[in-house]
């Protein structure tokens, strides 16, 4: 089990936390997700070799994932 953060941007309220919490978590192999729209924070625990997939997801969404 790996954990990681990711800075994104885009998310303005908590309706955009839901959506990125929500794409975050439908990648296979992903265990928890944890998404702030105040700092931009997204910390997630999954799987091994999940995190590019976790970016595309969240890209996918429509938020911009910065770090």
């Amino acid at each position: 089990m790996e954990q990681y953060g990711f800075d994104v941007e885009g998310m303005a309220c908590t309706g955009c936390e839901q959506n990125v919490t929500n794409a975050a978590s439908g990648v296979e192999g992903v265990h928890r997700v944890e998404a702030d729209h105040e700092t931009g924070a997204v910390e997630v625990t999954a799987e091994a070799d999940t995190e590019e997939s976790v970016r595309d997801s969240i890209h996918d969404a429509g938020y911009e994932v910065v770090a």
